[in-house]
């Protein structure tokens, strides 16, 4: 092991750090990666049923969760979804966009973890996994770590989100033991768990439908499943960032229905159902489960023609059916999270370079900080461009 201190030690192998460390050592800085797994970019390899969803051609810092909505707008300003893609491109990894703006690799997320490494290679960059870091010290003007020293230490190791991946809070620790403030974690893109009258929808896992989910004044229009202890699924994970303890969530059942739609349904079929005519915009089950609570749980009431049904009635029952309240008591917690929201804080970072303003030569990346991106490869942008921005900073550029 080399005694000559490093321009920077990176704590952290995932998306994130592997990119700053490519970005600080291809312009001319050593680079130390440490990392306590045995495998760089664990969460890239599990991501996207596999396949790597590495970015999203709709990204703008609104999309993204802040104390300062405002702070994700230079790096992500700076590297842009078309910088990764060009680099995706050259490596001629093959990919295809699905809903959404959101693009995944037509083979394996190694291909996105070979390519990192591949850029670290490139730029002489040192990675010891199975490392432990223990104390860490800043003190002659250098940060010491395992054994390394350096004049600036990346904090890139992510938030607590997937433990059984070796996810921890560590990066809160070491932020600080420098005395950086850290905005409350919690789970985000995280299935929600149901009790109460709500537990009987449990009795549904397995059955996802075209929802528009609604928490306070955000909304996402996507598919949302019922599962063995409450809700995911697409609209569920996006809604789940910015839902709070003790509030419901809505659900508009039809979201893209017309206004009048069980009225004009009346109109058209009068002999038609109830359950029937719900049916024909959600699954079977789902349907019949909706009718009987709009009815008090009386199995019969869902069977009744809507011809029989009075349209001030009918649209009473549009209207439950559109802002169906569920009172989520929970989340899946870390263990079923995709990310972690919450973190390091913005105020203590520069938004250009993501360096600590009051500690010089420290910088805190990724997941680590205080930026939670929507679900659909936002949080790898993120990862990217902030790697980005804290490389150069680094190499001086």
């Amino acid at each position: 092991m080399t005694s000559a201190p490093y321009d920077a030690i990176i704590l952290g192998a995932g998306g994130a750090g592997l990119m700053c460390a490519a970005t600080a050592g291809q312009a001319g800085a050593r680079v130390l990666v440490l990392d306590h797994a045995d495998t760089p970019g664990k969460k890239i390899l599990i991501s996207g049923g596999g396949r790597c969803n590495f970015t999203n051609m709709g990204v703008t810092a609104d999309r993204y969760l802040s104390a300062n909505p405002h702070f994700a707008k230079s790096a992500l300003g700076r590297y842009r979804p078309r910088d990764f893609i060009a680099l995706v491109d050259r490596y001629g990894i093959a990919w295809h966009e699905k809903t959404l703006g959101q693009l995944f690799c037509d083979g394996s997320a190694q291909q996105i973890v070979d390519l990192l490494l591949t850029e670290c290679a490139k730029g002489g960059v040192d990675i010891r996994l199975g490392t432990t870091l223990g104390d860490i010290n800043h003190r002659d003007g250098l940060f010491h770590v395992a054994g390394a020293s350096a004049r600036s230490l990346v904090i890139a190791t992510g938030g607590p989100s997937i433990p059984k991946m070796g996810a921890t809070g560590i990066a809160y620790d070491i932020a600080r033991r420098f005395g950086l403030k850290v905005v409350e974690p919690r789970p985000a893109l995280v299935p929600l768990t149901l009790g109460g009258a709500d537990v009987l929808f449990r009795d549904l896992s397995g059955v996802s439908a075209e929802v528009e989910a609604r928490t306070d004044k955000t909304r996402f229009q996507e598919a949302a499943l019922f599962t063995h202890r409450g809700l995911s699924g697409p609209a569920i994970l996006q809604i789940s960032s910015y839902w709070r303890h003790g509030t419901p969530v809505e659900i508009d059942f039809a979201p893209s229905a017309d206004p009048d739609w069980l009225i004009q349904l009346k109109r058209d079929k009068p002999k038609a159902t109830l359950k029937g005519a719900i049916a024909t915009r959600l699954p079977d089950r789902l349907a019949l489960a909706l009718a009987e609570r709009l009815s008090g749980n009386d199995s019969n009431w869902g069977l009744i023609p809507l011809g029989d049904i009075k349209d001030v009635l009918l649209r009473d029952i549009q209207t439950r059916l559109r802002r169906w309240a569920f009172l989520p008591n929970g989340t899946e917690d870390y263990a079923k999270a995709e990310v972690t929201a919450g973190g390091i804080s913005t105020a203590e970072l520069s938004q250009r370079t993501l360096a600590a303003t009051k500690v010089p030569g420290l910088y805190a990346i990724g997941e680590a900080v205080d930026v939670t991106g929507w679900l659909g490869g936002y949080n790898f942008q993120w990862a990217w461009a902030s790697g980005v921005a804290a490389g150069q900073a680094i190499a001086g550029q």
